[in-house]
Order: C-alpha cells, then structure tokens, then sequence
C-alpha cells in the first residue's frame, strides 16, 4: 500500500537537514519520493510502500528532538484510460443541383393557305 507521510520537524542547519534525509533513507520499507514543504521548509514528506510512519517519526524525534507526526494518508495511483484515436471524418461533398442541358426551342410555323388551287 503506498503511503503519503507528511512529519514537521524542526531542522535548524543543513547539517540537521542533512540528517532528515539519512534517517528517511534508512528507514524500512521502499520509499519513493522525499521532499520539504511548508514555509520554512520544516515539513518532511515521504511517500512509500510500507514505511512506519511512527517508527520513523521516533527516529526523527531521537535526532533532533522534535518532530511531530501530521499526516498518513494512502496514495491512490491514477489510471489513465487509453486514448482513443479520435475518428476522421471526410467532409461530404456539396451537393449542387442537376442542371439539365439547355435546347433551343423549336418554333414550327407554317402559313396558311388561303388559296384552295395548288398549281400555281
């Protein structure tokens, strides 16, 4: 189980600084990730699978006489969903109307006869 452990100690110098980090380093279980926060830098956070987060606390205290235990909490892991691809679409093409073929239109006009004899 990974585990978020946040202890505020008191760290005067670099010297006792460095001290912080040994003892974290020695303590048991894995430990992932170590970092200061807060204003002062005065805070320890440790983040690990199966570290004692009161042992090492009692380790701190026994060092530099004063550390206090703020914080265990348990680390959940995001999971990432897989991206999907995203779907191309083809743009559709616009749609025109049919234009028909244009014909000239064709007028039959004839004349009248008038006159009834057709040999002239």
């Amino acid at each position: 189980m990974k585990q978020k452990i946040v202890i505020k100690a008191q760290v005067r110098c670099k010297k006792c600084w460095s001290t912080v980090m040994k003892i974290v380093a020695l303590a048991e279980g894995e430990i992932f990730s170590v970092a200061w926060e807060g204003e002062k830098k005065d805070k320890v956070v440790v983040i690990g699978d199966g570290v004692d987060a009161a042992t090492l606390t009692t380790n701190l205290r026994k060092k530099l006489g004063c550390a206090e235990l703020l914080l265990v909490q348990e680390v959940k892991e995001k999971k990432e969903e897989p991206q999907k691809p995203e779907k191309v679409t083809e743009p559709t093409p616009p749609s025109y109307p049919f234009l028909y073929p244009m014909y000239g239109s064709v007028v039959v006009y004839e004349d009248p006869c008038t006159s009834t004899c057709n040999i002239m």
